[in-house]
């Protein structure tokens, strides 16, 4: 997958790869998810549409729940396969412009959720590639992660991609950082995202500690 030209793809080879080497009980930024509970939730995400609706839904948690500890008890080693092998022949995310959208973001913040756990992690430098499909989910999907900041949030990358306002309001925060940086700021991992944030004091605070993603 090193030469593969679809970035999620290569961030989901990425993924799997460190999920191999660090085992199914390391931690990740994912509250108290452990590597295996991530891994069973990609899974559900892609093959089980009828228990992934409590992603979204509260009300069907439980259930979403119930299912994801059944599949993590599966060994290991399949279910990393699992997660590597892709979605089923029946998801829309086998085309590759759906894919693009869906699983581009998701990968790569699931792979620094893991990365950035871990007490020795160092930041990684992003190919050309995929800092610019980060940068196209962010102008198509950016809006929905901040629907809840109490703030305006303009996303400002450090290189020569346009500034993307993400939430009109007043007053507004600018957060400005590598595109990267930027999705895991609006994924709701705030703390540890490697950005600047320019505004009023109180303005900040609250863009900080705002609940961001899905």
């Amino acid at each position: 997958m090193a030469n593969d030209t679809n970035p999620a793809r290569r961030e989901r080879a990425a993924l799997c790869d460190l999920f191999l080497e660090l085992g199914p009980d390391q931690p990740t930024l994912c509250g108290e998810w452990t590597t295996r509970d991530l891994a069973a939730h990609l899974v559900i995400r892609e093959r089980r549409p009828d228990a992934a609706v409590g992603i979204l839904v509260s009300k069907a948690a439980g259930y979403t729940e119930k299912v994801q500890a059944g599949v993590a008890d599966a060994e290991w080693s399949d279910l990393v396969d699992t997660v590597r092998s892709g979605p089923p022949f029946w998801s829309p995310t086998r085309i590759a412009a759906v894919d693009a959208l869906a699983n581009t973001a998701e990968f790569f913040v699931h792979h620094e959720d893991v990365r950035r756990a871990q007490p020795t992690w160092e930041p990684r430098s992003l190919d050309d590639d995929l800092v610019d499909a980060l940068y196209d989910v962010l102008k198509k999907t950016g809006k929905r992660f901040v629907s809840k900041s109490p703030v305006g949030i303009v996303l400002e990358p450090d290189d020569d991609h346009s500034p993307i306002t993400v939430k009109q309001a007043e007053p507004s925060v600018t957060v400005r950082g590598p595109v990267g940086e930027l999705v895991m700021f609006v994924h709701g991992r705030q703390e540890r995202a490697a950005v600047e944030l320019f505004g009023d004091d109180e303005s900040v605070a609250a863009a900080n500690s705002a609940s961001f993603g899905i």
